[in-house]
């Protein structure tokens, strides 16, 4: 076996977090190697440094026996190493070809750009991804998991050695995973050595062939999958023992806070015509209301329709505590007592250039404000006191959010919500590439707000974590209510039946 990356002894330090402390573990040739830990582990910040975004650090890299002093990306890829990220790093106004081919583009005569063979090159690619998403299409019209595959097949194109997948699965769909790991299984046949970010314990245990975990920073440990078990990889990640989850709570019957009656959001242009059609539901106070459905079910426009936030005027009635609601901005829902927590993170849900304590407060600044005058000292306390109930991890509340790991940012996020102090509570997938110890944070915050009488309406794409916190599951099928489900009788099967299935 040779050594493909050796990493010795690498350390990084963000202002007073010290990201990094004196890693060393080596990647063999051709093997999938995961890299599992918390949020704030530290992995992304390596994947980094692996892959020059980040030039500054302590200790050294050796590439293929070699050391490697790389300056930016491009040194990287010559060295036959890409990574795909975490957080999309897509350019929205540009087609699909473009971004694949961005920053080596191909031209032909005069210098101009070959767009009909950066196109044609696209689509093979894509093909090989099992995709049919158009490589004239804008990046900007994508939903979150298309643009996924996007990164996937820009970072495919180089035809690396070496690839860094960071949490490529967060947002694809079953049947896009399934696809994910054909071109995964078709890279390691070519040799490709494949460096595997996710916090997910069922994919890491069926491509990995060795794991190594990172905690605070540090190296906790590396093992051969077939020697280990999810159960001690998250005893590793965490530091201690991390129970099955089942659902406790119960719910008596309560007042309906929210009603939607024969919900429907058109969908100009497309063949199905409508992104939602005749959506009925109640939600009652302190109840946890899930909704399942594959992607492009419609979860994320039933979300955008209660918040005021979608692109076309729906149809139908919203009522909140018995009373109509039109609502045309988010502005106007959070006013009336909503608050909504996005699926895509980075574009729709993070002030990039702000602190942590500025992206918290930012939507309940009139409640720290006096004669439209903000009180430091009151925006202080009330971050403060967020950061602290959510273990947010960061050096300081003026840190910069982009600081943060992306669990880290998702719980500034809710925190910002929860400023607002909400009846009801919209979380679109808010586990998507949180790692286990968070996770089960958040299960537990839901929980106590659900308790002390907030009404929370949540999809996700992981079915296990409906069925464990919710009280009620709706099941949406091409943008249509198919099932309803108390928490007694929903199985990831009926669920799945109704998904997929004929339906009602």
């Amino acid at each position: 076996m040779t050594t493909a990356i050796s990493i010795q002894q690498v350390g990084k330090t963000f202002g007073a977090v010290r990201a990094l402390d004196d890693v060393s573990f080596d990647i063999i040739t051709g093997e999938l190697h995961a890299i599992m830990g918390e949020n704030g582990a530290g992995k992304s910040t390596l994947m980094k440094i692996l892959a020059g975004v980040i030039t500054q650090y302590d200790g050294a890299l050796v590439v293929d026996g070699n050391r490697a002093a790389f300056q930016g990306t491009r040194d990287a890829e010559a060295s036959g190493i890409s990574i795909i990220h975490q957080e999309l790093n897509l350019v929205e106004q540009l087609s699909v070809a473009a971004n694949i081919f961005l920053g080596r583009e191909l031209t032909r005569f005069y210098g101009f750009l070959n767009h009909p063979e950066m196109e044609r090159r696209a689509t093979v690619i894509l093909a090989e991804l099992e995709s049919g998403i158009a490589p004239d299409a804008l990046v900007s019209t994508l939903r979150v998991g298309d643009q996924q595959l996007v990164e996937i097949a820009r970072a495919l194109m180089l035809q690396t050695r070496i690839l860094i997948m960071d949490e490529p699965t967060s947002a694809l769909t079953e049947a896009e995973v399934a696809r994910l790991y054909r071109v995964i299984e078709r890279l390691r046949a070519k040799g490709v050595t494949i460096l595997y970010i996710s916090h997910k314990m069922d994919e890491v245990f069926h491509l990995s062939d060795r794991i190594t975990v990172l905690r605070d920073g540090r190296f906790v440990q590396t093992v051969a999958t077939k020697d280990t078990n999810p159960r001690e990889i998250a005893h590793l990640m965490v530091g201690r023992e991390i129970s099955v989850r089942e659902k406790a709570r119960t719910i008596q019957a309560a007042d309906v806070v929210l009603e939607v009656k024969n919900l429907s959001l058109p969908w100009p242009g497309r063949a199905g015509k409508w992104r939602l059609k005749d959506v009925s539901f109640r939600l009652r106070k302190g109840e946890i209301l899930g909704v399942a459905g594959l992607m492009g079910a419609g979860r994320t426009e039933l979300l955008e329709c209660l918040f005021g936030a979608s692109e076309h005027r729906s149809t139908g009635d919203i009522l909140l505590d018995g009373r109509a609601c039109d609502f045309r901005h988010p502005a106007q829902a959070m006013q009336a007592g909503i608050a909504m927590v996005t699926e895509d993170r980075k574009r729709l849900g993070l002030f990039s250039q702000l602190s942590v304590g500025e992206n918290i407060s930012i939507s309940a600044l009139s409640e720290v404000s006096s004669a439209g005058i903000i009180s430091g000292s009151r925006e202080r306390a009330a971050v403060t006191d967020q950061i602290r109930t959510l273990r947010v991890r960061t050096a300081s509340e003026e840190a910069g959010i982009t600081t943060l790991s992306g669990g880290n940012q998702q719980k500034c996020i809710i925190a910002r919500c929860l400023l607002t102090e909400p009846r009801v509570l919209l979380l679109d997938d808010p586990t998507r590439g949180v790692d286990i110890g968070a996770k089960s944070e958040l299960y537990q915050l839901m929980e106590d707000l659900a308790s002390n009488g907030m009404s929370i309406l949540v999809t996700s794409s992981e079915l296990p974590e409906l069925l464990s916190v919710c009280d009620r599951i709706l099941v949406l099928k091409e943008g249509r209510l198919t099932a309803e489900f108390a928490a007694s009788d929903a199985t990831e099967q009926k669920i799945m039946e109704a998904a997929t299935g004929p339906g009602l």
